[in-house]
């Protein structure tokens, strides 16, 4: 049976799926099976007619992957907004049926599956007469979670917090990943520091501007599936 991990942010435009990029693809150049799942996207593009999900195709070119996108991702919204605002713009609100069904499909076809949030943790995927947050697609997918948070100043607040509402949920919080991170400058080799100290939960790697590769030694990262 598969292995998945859900890769979680301390918020909007941390790097998200920039670090699920590299994730996949370190696994992949293992010659490990590993594919990627999005329960929602908004803000898709369009690009010669076709309506392209931004953060599926990224990981798509950097892995190397060979899926279409309706594999990849449930629901792909146009307007570039919260997925239940989205939604309610455009209608075709999320189901946690079919986001099960479909993640399982990825998984009948990989041994590793790398599931992308929205967001940060705290995401209305669905809001009217039912209430759908990020945290119901977690448990749904019954996946421990890995927090991408920024290296740079504020980023002890941020990651705290996420870490602290991921237990009170009782979602299991495998590790945090900072993105951005400038190794040897004196504040972001503290906040990884303080960062572990405060949560207990261990900084597993770091990525810095423009990776093009995920420094993490693979057997490591393997150990964060579940």
């Amino acid at each position: 049976m598969a292995k998945g991990l859900f890769i979680t942010a301390t918020g909007t435009d941390i790097g998200k799926t920039y670090v699920t990029g590299l994730i996949v693809k370190k696994l992949r150049e293992a010659g490990i099976s590993a594919g990627y799942y999005k329960a929602a996207l908004s803000g898709a593009e369009l690009r010669d007619g076709e309506r392209i999900p931004g953060d599926a195709d990224h990981v798509k070119r950097t892995a190397g992957l060979d899926d279409d996108y309706q594999e990849m991702v449930s629901y792909i919204y146009d307007t570039a907004v919260s997925p239940h605002l989205a939604a309610k713009l455009e209608g075709n609100p999320a189901e946690l049926s079919k986001v099960r069904e479909d993640f399982e499909k990825v998984c009948e076809k990989y041994d590793y599956v790398t599931a992308e949030g929205s967001g940060g943790i705290v995401c209305p995927i669905r809001w009217d007469e039912q209430k759908i947050l990020l945290e119901d697609v977690i448990r749904t997918l019954d996946l421990p979670i890995l927090i991408v948070a920024d290296g740079a100043l504020g980023t002890i607040n941020s990651v705290v917090l996420t870490v602290s509402y991921a237990r009170e949920k009782k979602i299991p919080v495998k590790g945090i990943l900072l993105n951005r991170f400038h190794p040897g400058d004196v504040m972001e080799e503290d906040n990884k520091s303080m960062i572990e100290q405060i949560t207990g939960v261990p900084v597993v790697g770091v990525v810095e501007e423009n990776d093009e590769s995920l420094s993490m030694d693979v057997s490591k990262l393997l150990e964060l599936y579940e």
